[in-house]
């Protein structure tokens, strides 16, 4: 069993204190196109342009959000990368380590960071967000979640159902993985839930964005259900900045943004001004955990003296944007430049919180009874300790955190210096602190933030929810 694949265990269940299987998939042929009349390069753009609702960030929140509104109004979706679709490093899962998350060029799919703390992650820089890079796995919102977020349970319901029309499946089994499912079973993670896209405690198969072709499914795919005639989607377009104006003691309100092309020509789409009824027209930024705390800091929303020292002119004093980050084992986000290309500096701060290191080294001690389950048997090689592994898993650079203490003696150390991400990094914009429930950014008019959810599941339910009740 490879190294990954036993981290990808740990963390399974270290983070949810349950266990998932989704089969693997290693397809040769690319993704079937759907030929979107409405996706443009942002160098074919107007200088200025005009909309009802403007969209920041083509993911998992922006592409189900912009879809769902174009029904309506006149939407505009700006992306700063391209198409997933004709690419084999997006449609092919054995690509998703070997060439996606390990090309580090500017035209990558991902933008690889290092938090803070040592540990190397990834942002998506294509359409689809981190559902063109990610494993593909798919579950649906932990209930507690969606009473916590006053959700209603029928719109809920049938936001997963529009989902999963275009973009979930039931993955096919490997032997080896049904060998761990039966060694989780025999160990006594239980129940077993069988195959379910239900979020619950115990062992799963739960679903995938590969289909049964072995092509992986988007979050752009959910832009079949747009209006073409009502939507525009500009790739390769990098936006700066959100723009604010103010007049006397009321709030900011934002009207328009500043975008970049591949060219760099500079661009500028503003809001339609006529009235919309009851509605507002507005801007919504859904660039992720990461893009869319940095954008509001360029564009004058965020900490005022952290602002003032890279001469950003400070539209609200907003201390919270940026903070409470988490990456499922938590800081913050804090700009290093005012060039909207280049990565924040990010501080996780991984196993500060002692439950979190004790579920890490939960999740270990139950991969070991795994290991040694007599369902795991026929892939075992029993020449080789567990202790050896875990020595060698130890041994491998995953990460730049400084490796201390006596791994060979202590799963927290272990934990602690083997410490990866599985991509589930979220916070920067928090609810009651950034945003208040209906997702408003406090302090100003007109601006939104969506996708700033636990998984990219949440934020696609969000988007959708969101665009079909405006």
């Amino acid at each position: 069993m490879g190294l990954f694949v036993l981290w990808m265990l740990v963390a399974s269940i270290a983070n949810s204190g349950s266990f998932c299987l989704t089969g693997l998939s290693y397809p040769d042929d690319d993704q079937n196109d759907p030929n979107y009349v409405f996706l443009h390069e942002a160098t074919s753009a107007p200088a200025i342009s005009y909309y009802h609702y403007i969209v920041i960030g083509g993911g998992a929140a922006g592409c189900p959000l912009a879809a769902t509104l174009s029904s309506k109004y006149n939407v505009l979706l700006i992306e700063r990368g391209g198409s997933p679709y004709g690419n084999p490093n997006i449609t092919n899962l054995s690509s998703f380590h070997n060439n996606t998350l390990a090309d580090l060029s500017s035209t990558s799919l991902s933008q690889r960071f290092i938090s803070e703390d040592g540990v190397i992650n990834s942002r998506a820089r294509v359409l689809g967000g981190g559902t063109s890079i990610n494993a593909g796995f798919y579950s649906r919102a932990e209930p507690k979640y969606v009473k916590d977020s006053s959700w209603d349970d029928k719109l809920v319901n049938e936001s997963y159902e529009w989902v999963e029309k275009f973009v979930v499946f039931k993955p096919k089994i490997e032997a080896w993985q049904s060998a761990v499912r039966d060694g989780l079973l025999e160990v006594g993670v239980l129940p077993n839930n069988g195959f379910t896209f239900d979020h619950v405690n115990g062992t799963k198969i739960g679903g995938t964005m590969f289909d049964q072709n072995g092509h992986r499914h988007t979050a752009a795919d959910l832009l079949r259900y747009a209006n073409p005639k009502r939507i525009t989607v500009l790739l390769h377009a990098t936006v700066g900045r959100v723009l604010f104006r103010s007049k006397g003691n009321q709030k900011p309100v934002a009207y328009g943004v500043m975008f970049t092309d591949a060219s760099g020509m500079r661009h500028k789409a503003y809001l339609k001004q006529e009235g919309l009824g009851l509605m507002k027209n507005e801007i919504v930024l859904s660039a992720g955990a990461l893009g869319s705390p940095q954008l509001l800091m360029l564009s004058g929303v965020g900490p005022a003296d952290h602002l003032r020292s890279l001469n950003i002119t400070v539209v609200v004093d907003q201390p919270l944007v940026g903070q409470g980050m988490s990456d499922n084992p938590m800081k913050g986000i804090f700009l290093k430049t005012k060039n909207p290309n280049a990565n924040p500096l990010v501080t996780f701060n991984y196993f500060k919180e002692p439950r979190d290191l004790q579920r890490c080294v939960n999740g270990v001690k139950t991969i070991e009874k795994v290991v040694a389950s007599k369902a795991f048997s026929k892939f075992r090689f029993d020449s080789i300790s567990f202790q050896t592994l875990l020595n060698l898993t130890s041994s491998f650079p995953i990460n730049l955190v400084p490796k201390t203490g006596n791994d060979s003696t202590s799963l927290e150390q272990f934990c602690r210096n083997t410490v990866t991400t599985i991509w589930h990094y979220h916070g920067g914009c928090q609810v009651g602190k950034v945003i208040d429930q209906d997702h408003k950014v406090l302090g100003v008019d007109s601006l939104k933030v969506y996708g700033n959810q636990d998984s990219e599941q949440e934020a696609i339910t969000t988007g959708w929810d969101y665009g079909r009740m405006t």
